[in-house]
């Protein structure tokens, strides 16, 4: 594993490029989109 926060990612032992916006690419090329989470105001939660 290493990690760059400096640059905004780090590399995983599985392979996996994960970046600091929550995106990722896969070592068979696939990329994740960036999901970041709903804002405060946004969040829902149960009474």
């Amino acid at each position: 594993m290493a990690h760059h926060p400096e640059q905004g990612w780090s590399l995983l032992c599985n392979g996996v490029l994960l970046f600091e916006d929550t995106g990722e690419l896969l070592p068979d090329g696939r990329v994740i989109a960036p999901h970041r989470p709903l804002a405060s105001s946004q969040v829902m939660t149960a009474a």
